[in-house]
């Protein structure tokens, strides 16, 4: 069964091994070329990370270097991974192509430069959150105390999306900022959050915010790292797909996807550890499940709720 997986951290590690990992084949990474080909991802979102410790007249630097990476090492040496650049790209893929889906945690690389951001979307970006879990010039993210909304930057970038068919990222942000974005973005979607309900962190959607995203023909697409799964201990895939039961018992059975955060998440879900084994959440989801739904959460969804559609 084909995946869209809305978000990994591949390229953050590429640009820290500075040319020494292979994506292809590295052992360290989770979601490398042949992990992906063997889990059935079809399509998998690249997402540019920059982490709070560079420094701010870094930050836009260090995001042309991830782009390098996801054009010189995971497309330029791998012909089967194809760069996804218009939403229509998705149905030209070939049964033996993956398609790359360039995208943005956070605006910190662009201070409040706009320009910036147009380089970016030239370079493929379609997704974008605000922020990541702490305050910017856009949005306070989930981790930021004062638990602000968005900026009137921050509304500027979201009618640079609107305008664009961008993709406007909900997962990362303040309650407050949340709300905001769902009364001014035309494409808002969760890359990788799961349900407040079931497991109370920061980072995770209360049942209001996912109802409010359903009706904005938006989705969620759940996280597979242990901590947004499950309070305490270890989790299984049973506990991530009582978050899945959850979304539908609110209404989102068309409007469920999978943002594994793989490469950006340290613990991992026993027998979902690497991009290899979505056939082990595939085939758990089949035994509750019709056909036809789970090819919807592992893909079909996102198809038919894409910007265009």
């Amino acid at each position: 069964m084909k995946i869209i997986d809305l978000h990994c951290d591949v390229l953050m590690k590429l640009a820290a091994a500075q040319g020494g990992m292979a994506f292809q084949n590295e052992p360290e990474l989770d979601a490398n070329y042949e992990k992906l080909k063997a889990g059935g991802v079809k399509v998998q979102a690249f997402a540019i990370f920059i982490p709070p410790s560079i420094k701010s007249d870094q930050k836009f630097q260090a995001a042309l270097d991830q782009v390098h990476y996801f054009y010189s090492e995971v497309l330029g040496k791998n012909p089967q991974m194809k760069v996804i650049k218009q939403w229509g790209d998705l149905d030209q893929l070939q049964d033996d192509e993956i398609g790359a889906l360039l995208t943005l945690e956070g605006v910190d690389a662009i201070g409040n430069d706009l320009q910036k951001l147009s380089i970016l979307y030239e370079l493929g970006v379609r997704s974008i959150g605000l922020t990541w879990n702490n305050a910017n010039l856009a949005a306070d993210g989930a981790g930021e105390k004062r638990g602000a909304g968005i900026t009137s930057f921050g509304s500027e970038i979201i009618a640079f999306n609107n305008d664009r068919q961008i993709l406007t990222d909900v997962s990362h942000l303040s309650e407050k900022a949340f709300w905001d974005v769902i009364q001014e973005a035309t494409y808002p979607i969760a890359s990788h959050s799961n349900s407040k309900t079931l497991c109370n962190h920061v980072r995770n959607l209360t049942d209001e915010q996912a109802k409010a995203l359903f009706a904005k023909n938006g989705m969620i697409h759940v996280v597979y790292h242990p901590p947004f799964v499950k309070e305490n201990g270890s989790a299984t895939i049973e506990d991530l797909i009582a978050h899945i039961d959850h979304f539908c018992s609110l209404g989102g059975v068309k409007q469920i996807g999978f943002g594994s955060d793989f490469d950006g998440i340290s613990e991992k879900i026993v027998d979902l550890e690497d991009a290899s084994m979505h056939p082990h959440l595939v085939n758990e989801l089949l035994k509750k499940y019709s056909e036809d739904e789970v090819k919807g959460f592992a893909y079909q969804n996102f198809m038919d709720h894409r910007p265009g559609v």
